[in-house]
């Protein structure tokens, strides 16, 4: 079974090189940071000192209107307050090390997790640019239904369909309604078929299970002859949905 597939003669650029995000400036966190460096090797005393400083500018800064918000003289102010008390239960002879720790260890726990989701999220959308750029190539060609899709491919269509302003790009739909309904590539996996549900359009999962039934009742049908299960997959998904199934009443 096949479906009609539209070839495209207009060359679309391809998609830009996704860039990592900056991370946005957190002065509370600057605060901390310059407070550890600060203090690693630093005494209970020394601590102290660097306290009283701390807590003198804070006064100050409270005259100006301007300074009265300071985000960042807050978190230094309550990080001293913080190493004094750590230093101060663990002894006299104590110094400050931020290897020795335990919420500095904890946030640099929870920074590298959240640097490896990012990584694999730019990562992942790499992937799917360079996928659609790789589906514009084969539309050109006309060539798109000759290969199979992988895993994230429905995000892939996704894509295509933003770089087109929103719309429809009907030869990547019937290309996935087809692969749905016949099973082809990662839809050989009962799961990938399921997960489609949530990742595809009405009007695609439509279109591939009314696809499924026709090629059950007419096997070897051909592109012309299923023409019109995508037009009614795609002005009418609903009734094509119900079409289909209607039809699952007609199997031996």
């Amino acid at each position: 079974m096949s479906t009609p597939w539209t070839r495209r003669s207009v060359r679309r650029p391809l998609a830009a090189r996704v860039a990592a995000p900056r991370e946005p400036a957190d002065p509370a966190r600057i605060g901390r940071r310059v407070v550890r460096r600060r203090a690693t090797g630093m005494s209970a005393a020394d601590v102290a000192s660097a306290l009283d400083d701390a807590r003198f500018d804070a006064r100050q800064d409270s005259r100006y209107e301007h300074l009265a918000d300071n985000e960042r003289g807050r978190a230094e102010l309550a990080e001293w307050e913080r190493l004094g008390q750590l230093l101060a239960d663990a002894g006299p002879d104590a110094v400050y090390d931020p290897d020795a720790d335990d919420v500095v260890q904890a946030e640099l726990a929870v920074d590298a997790a959240a640097a490896a989701a990012r990584e694999a999220e730019l990562r992942e959308a790499a992937r799917i640019a360079a996928r659609a750029d790789e589906f514009q190539a084969l539309r050109e060609l006309g060539t798109l239904e000759q290969i199979e899709p992988r895993t994230g491919d429905e995000a892939v269509r996704d894509e295509l369909t933003r770089r087109a302003g929103g719309y429809v790009q009907a030869d990547v739909d019937g290309w996935l309604a087809h692969a749905l309904a016949a099973h082809l590539g990662h839809y050989r996996d009962p799961a990938a078929r399921e997960e489609a549900a949530d990742l595809l359009t009405p009007p695609v999962l439509a279109h591939a299970a009314l696809l499924a039934e026709l090629a059950r009742l007419v096997p070897g049908a051909d592109v012309d002859q299923l023409a019109f299960a995508a037009r009614l997959a795609t002005t009418e998904p609903e009734a094509a949905g119900a079409l289909a199934a209607f039809l699952t009443r007609a199997r031996p």
